[in-house]
């Protein structure tokens, strides 16, 4: 399945590049709005939560596929996530960048472009359009790709959280340097899902880096686990995009205790 997902991502890539041309990016760049640091977004005290918007995924199928962009994602900010991350992946997860720009003009918080990045013709598209920070999957990048695109993001002002699954993928990530480390409990080639892939590579991970915890995480009690072995935030998606209030599912999952936003746990 991933081999289909790359293939998907690099033909919109070609197809997108037709119809805008790079040069018509870099323009747009200068009307950026407001930077909003995604990083930094992570390690405020307690467990950050990076709450997703994606209207369906190719192991979950439909999702929410009539979901609201700018309702789903206030609903976020209010339940007091940290950042957003929003699918632009058309063909298997029915994203666009239409529903970054209709996010960023909806909420303050930070955004992450989540997409299969294969060319640095996607970080243009994603800063014009109004994102703070990319996921960069080390699955899917040769070292010298991974090398250029982190470079790339640097010079727009753009955060990268660098996606591993693995021992192997973790160690080039650090190699690459990586201040953001992904950990995606599901395996890209099967799909299945393990949360225990963070217990085990969080050892590894550097202090002074921030590890976030992908996939699989749906309850407050497993989120206190992970703030425990050293996890500064999380990213989840299908579990809020299902709740009937998403608002109030956020709440919980971000441990809000008061109006000031902090979430310390017991």
């Amino acid at each position: 399945m991933i081999e289909q997902l790359i293939a998907a991502a690099r033909e919109g890539v070609e197809r997108r590049r037709e119809e805008i041309p790079l040069a018509e990016l870099e323009a747009q760049l200068s009307s950026r709005g407001e930077d909003r640091p995604f990083n930094e977004a992570l390690t405020r005290p307690g467990l950050s939560v990076i709450a997703e918007f994606k209207r369906r995924s190719p192991s979950a199928g439909a999702i929410a596929e009539a979901a609201d962009v700018a309702e789903q994602v206030q609903a976020y900010e209010r339940g007091g996530a940290a950042a957003l991350s929003v699918l632009t992946d058309e063909r298997y997860f029915g994203g666009s960048l239409a529903d970054l720009r209709s996010a960023r003009a909806a909420c303050d918080l930070p955004i992450l472009r989540k997409d299969f990045v294969v060319d640095p013709y996607q970080l243009y598209e994603a800063a014009a359009s109004g994102a703070d920070a990319v996921l960069l999957i080390v699955r899917v990048l040769d070292e010298d790709g991974l090398a250029g695109l982190l470079g790339t993001a640097g010079d727009l002002d753009l955060d990268c959280l660098v996606e591993v699954h693995d021992a192997e993928e973790l160690e080039r990530a650090l190699e690459s340097g990586a201040d953001v480390i992904g950990i995606n409990n599901r395996d890209l080639d099967s799909g299945y899902v393990d949360i225990s892939t963070t217990y085990e590579l969080m050892p590894d991970v550097p202090a002074g880096k921030a590890a976030v915890a992908e996939s699989g995480i749906s309850d407050r009690h497993e989120l206190e686990e992970l703030e425990r072995v050293g996890v500064d935030a999380v990213l989840i998606g299908e579990a809020l995009m299902r709740a009937p209030d998403a608002e109030a599912r956020t709440r919980e999952l971000a441990g809000e205790t008061d109006a000031t936003g902090e979430h310390p746990l017991p």
